[in-house]
């Protein structure tokens, strides 16, 4: 039996449009993404964004902190873990490695954050 794909929202969005506007998905997806992208590159720069259908999505800076702490441990477990030995699988190894660049990345961006939001 074949297993279906779960549709992300994303996916989903562009699947409907394309269906009611009776445009491509190529198309749809272009447009679906360019909003996204600009929406992130929005937050990055303001506390809010609003956008029409879906709702306002604000920058918290409380939240923003918890996180942070929460990642910065996380990050500093995996890296211990690395300098114990405690991964001895090297594929596992790689996993871990990598997820400390992803945890690094958004360390960074959180800390850029909060430091514009300081000023």
């Amino acid at each position: 039996m074949k297993k279906t794909k779960k549709l992300t929202l994303t996916e989903k969005i562009v699947k409907k449009l394309s269906r009611e506007k009776i445009i491509s998905e190529r198309v749809i997806n272009q447009v679906v993404m360019h909003q996204f992208n600009t929406a992130h590159e929005a937050l990055k720069n303001n506390n809010t964004v609003e956008i029409s259908g879906f709702g306002k999505f604000t920058f918290n800076v409380k939240k923003a902190n918890k996180r942070l702490d929460k990642l910065k441990k996380f990050k500093k477990g995996y890296e211990e873990g690395i300098e114990k030995g405690v991964y001895k699988d090297e594929k596992h190894k790689a996993w871990i490695k990598n997820k400390i660049s992803t945890l690094t990345l958004t360390i960074n961006s959180l800390n850029s954050k909060l430091e514009n939001n300081e000023n």
